[in-house]
């Protein structure tokens, strides 16, 4: 059995399915040689012009550049660069309208000529067999070749995918489309050219055989190509005329049966396809060290005076071409395809350039490519899929397409489409179904690609909360060893930590002052220390019951300490709340709930029998001493009234009760004087008031009191018993508070009285029982004098009307407690001598 190489060789030839014959139309552009296109005034150069990345920017605007100039620069195998087409100035860096089917602007260099076509310096290559494939390699993609036949995929790329694995290098002349001749031209002018190409490559590759594959329709191409190569070791196949068979792979079916597996490239096969454009693009790189710059590109269609094929530079606008070579626009629909019309795509405007895969330029009229194209409603006639010359099924695709289920697409191999249009051109229902499968593909290229981001984000997000991680665990790493490096420096010399010292001699300061402040005071330590040891007595001696006499003592004190000193408080808070000249009413209010303080004192004297226990209560001399400060600050008030208001002001409301007040002051007067009466009449029987601060304070209080009395006797003789109420609104509530103080004391006092036996003994408390047997005589003297002045003189009681009456009446309630304390020292010193 013959090898694939011997069966090639002996001029074997294979078919592919599918495909179809649209009309040729080529002759119309083959009657005249290439002309050469003239420099336009303005060259626009987008910066990616093949499949790949763009490359980056080595120039800025105002740049004066040199033809064959490199205007970009690679970093990766899928960028290339690109050159400058002549020499002039760079007028602009901008987006410019692109020759691509969404009519959508890239980024482009545009050049003003200078007219003047001035090359780089050049060194040109006379033997490039000297040079090695990778030197060869990277010359090809400095140049800046991508395949011209119109995929546009970097040859340097590709032919490195090839190395050292290429068995047939199979060089594309068929140029199937319809109305393109430039390659024809271009091996008919330029065949050696070609040639000289393929030795370049065999040259990096060395393949075991080279084919040139080329249709029958192309007669003068392939003279030309024969004896150009009559010499190489290079096998010429001429295949029959059919559509698509200048795609990659159907060429491949054609010349070698092989077929490039899915997702894959023909490299995997062991073979290399190139374009005879690009072949010569090679020679002219490596051995005229000339980039591509320039290509043929054919100019057809009925509205060109004279179809023809011309050398046109990268970057020309297609509008310079079209006034240069007598294209006249149909005036019924002016239409420019870029390509052929199976395989080309409409043009927005005129204004794109020339790229390196821009191969013609087909401008017809109506009556030759009808553009009334009327889709109609698919009748599954399979005409598509006979047509199909990758073997795919375009009636299903259609409809996922349509649906936008792209994941079916790609199980039916959308990608293995060619877009050659055969589908498209033999469908009766006119449906444009290439429209369809390219609009899928970008959007399945945009998703894989949006989902690569995503994937990539992710990984970088996962890397960097990992690295946070460890930059934290290496933070906490460093503080902990740089404290330990502190604790080991501050170590003393002895091993101790001074540190921990310094905190242990705080610790010890702070406890030494708290255990310096005494927590009891001394009287209840004693009292404490004292029934600790009559309980540890007890214990000793085997008691059961231990006396708690002394913790129950201990208690009490504890308990009246708390007692006396809530009434103090609430004693200060009274004093503080009547010296506020501005709040009358709670002087009112304050009134009243010392009247139903007697009221309710009268009441529990009538309840209780006349043996009842001494006055030791620990809360009645609190409320007498609070009331006498009361008192007292009610007359320094009073008198200031008296003193800053003139005697014809106007009466008090009737809501403070004035006359109510004087009376009250009337009687407390006649309690005074009773009082007097009964200390000279009973010195004996007053219990003694061992309070070493009472004596001094009593003598104080009375001699301020008679001072005052004497004043106000002296006002009351001067005044007529007709004067005006007391013209303060204030004033009379004042009063009014003192006078019913007065009175609850009385009564308090007589409540005393019947209660106790004059020979009562004073409680078991130190200080407050003995006040308390102090207050009680006292108030037992007032009341035997208040009874007395009441029987004597019923009639003398003094009107309410005077306005000094409320004052007066604070005066007398200050001197007549101020007697009674003196007495009350008087009858204690008294009983002292006796005893």
């Amino acid at each position: 059995m013959l090898s694939l190489i011997e069966q090639i060789k002996s001029g074997a030839l294979w078919d592919f399915p599918g495909g179809i014959h649209p009309p040729e139309n080529k002759t119309q552009s083959m009657k005249e040689p290439i002309a050469p296109a003239s420099i336009p005034k303005e060259i626009i150069l987008p910066i990616k012009q093949h499949i790949g990345k763009p490359g980056h920017l080595i120039v800025s605007q105002g740049d004066k550049v040199l033809k064959g100039q490199a205007l970009t620069k690679y970093d990766t195998s899928f960028m290339l660069p690109v050159h400058a087409p002549t020499s002039g100035i760079i007028s602009a860096i901008e987006p410019r309208t692109i020759a691509h089917p969404s009519g959508l602007s890239e980024m482009c260099i545009v050049i003003e000529p200078d007219g003047e076509d001035r090359w780089i310096e050049r060194k040109k290559t006379n033997d490039f067999t000297d040079c090695t494939p990778d030197e060869l390699i990277e010359v090809i993609r400095q140049a800046g070749i991508s395949g011209m036949g119109g995929a546009g995929f970097p040859t340097a790329k590709k032919i490195q995918s090839g190395l050292a694995r290429t068995e047939i290098l199979i060089v594309n002349a068929a140029e199937c489309e319809p109305y393109i001749t430039a390659d024809d031209m271009l091996m008919q002018t330029h065949a050696d050219e070609v040639i000289k190409g393929i030795d370049i490559v065999e040259h990096i590759l060395k393949p075991k055989l080279t084919i040139i594959g080329i249709e029958d329709n192309k007669p003068a191409a392939i003279k030309a190509l024969e004896k150009a190569a009559q010499h190489k070791d290079i096998v010429i196949r001429v295949v029959p005329t059919k559509y698509p068979s200048g795609g990659e792979k159907q060429l491949i079916k054609l010349l070698t049966n092989k077929e490039v597996p899915a997702n894959g490239i023909p490299a995997d096969i062991s073979l290399l396809v190139q374009n005879v454009g690009s072949l010569q693009a090679i020679k002219r790189a490596v051995c005229d060290r000339e980039p591509l710059i320039e290509r043929i590109v054919t100019l057809t269609g009925n509205t060109f005076k004279q179809p023809k094929n011309v050398k046109a530079l990268i970057g020309t606008p297609v509008q310079a071409l079209l006034d240069e070579f007598g294209y006249k626009a149909d005036k019924k629909l002016p239409r420019l395809i870029m390509g052929g019309p199976m395989m080309g795509f409409t043009l927005p405007h005129a204004n794109v350039p020339i790229t390196k895969t821009a191969n013609c330029i087909l401008a017809p009229t109506v009556k030759e490519i009808s553009p009334n194209q009327h889709e109609m409603s698919c009748i599954r006639c399979g005409q598509c899929a006979d047509a199909c010359p990758a073997s795919l099924l375009p009636q299903q695709l259609y409809w996922h397409s349509k649906a936008e289920e792209y994941e079916k697409c790609e199980e039916l191999n959308l990608k293995d489409c060619i877009e050659c249009g055969a589908c498209a051109f033999v469908c009766p229902s006119e449906i444009p179904l290439v429209q369809y499968y390219r609009q899928s593909k970008a959007e399945i290229r945009t998703r894989k690609e949006e989902a690569q981001a995503a994937e990539r984000a992710k990984v970088r997000f996962e890397e960097r909360k990992s690295r946070l991680e460890r930059d934290k665990i290496e933070r906490e790493n460093r503080f902990k060893k740089a404290a330990e490096n502190r604790r080991k420096e501050v170590k003393t010399p002895d091993g101790e930590d001074a540190i921990a010292a310094a905190i242990a001699r705080v610790k010890a300061q702070k406890s030494d002052s708290s255990s310096d402040e005494p927590k009891v005071k001394p009287a209840v330590a004693a009292a404490i220390a004292k029934a600790k040891a009559k309980q540890a007595a007890a214990k000793e001696a085997g008691l059961a019951e231990p006396d708690n006499s002394e913790m129950s003592k201990l208690r009490e004190e504890r308990k009246r300490l708390a007692r006396e000193k809530k009434a103090n408080k609430a004693a200060e808070t009274e004093v503080n709340s009547e010296s506020d000249e501005s709040d009358p009413k709670k002087a009112a209010v304050a009134a009243a709930i010392a009247r139903a303080k007697a009221r309710k004192a009268e009441q529990a004297k009538g309840a209780e029998p006349s043996e009842s226990e001494p006055a030791s209560s620990e809360d009645d001399p609190k409320k007498v001493a609070a009331a006498a400060a009361i008192a007292r600050a009610k007359a320094r008030k009073a008198e200031q009234a008296k003193d800053a208001e003139p005697s014809d002001s106007e009466p008090a409301s009737s809501e403070d009760d004035p006359k109510k007040a004087a009376v009250a002051a009337a009687i407390a007067r006649a309690k005074a004087r009773k009082a007097e009466q009964a200390k000279a009449a009973e010195p004996s029987k007053s219990e003694p008031a061992p309070s070493e601060d009472d004596p001094k304070q009593a003598a104080v209080a009375a001699a301020i009191a008679r001072a005052k009395a004497r004043k106000a006797e002296q006002a009351k003789d001067a005044e007529p018993s007709k004067s005006e109420p007391a013209p303060s609104e204030d004033d009379p509530k004042k009063a009014a508070v003192a006078a019913a103080i007065a009175r609850a004391k009385a009564r308090k006092a007589e409540q005393a009285k019947d209660a106790e036996p004059s020979e009562s003994e004073p409680a078991s408390s130190e200080d407050d029982p003995k006040k308390a047997a102090v207050a009680a005589a006292i108030a037992r003297a007032k009341a035997r004098k208040a009874e007395q002045a009441k029987d004597a003189e019923p009639s003398k009681s003094e009107p309410a009307p005077s306005e000094e009456d409320p004052k007066k009446a604070a005066v007398a309630a200050a001197i007549a407690r101020a007697k009674a304390r003196k007495a009350q020292n008087q009858q204690n010193n008294r009983l002292e001598e006796d005893e």
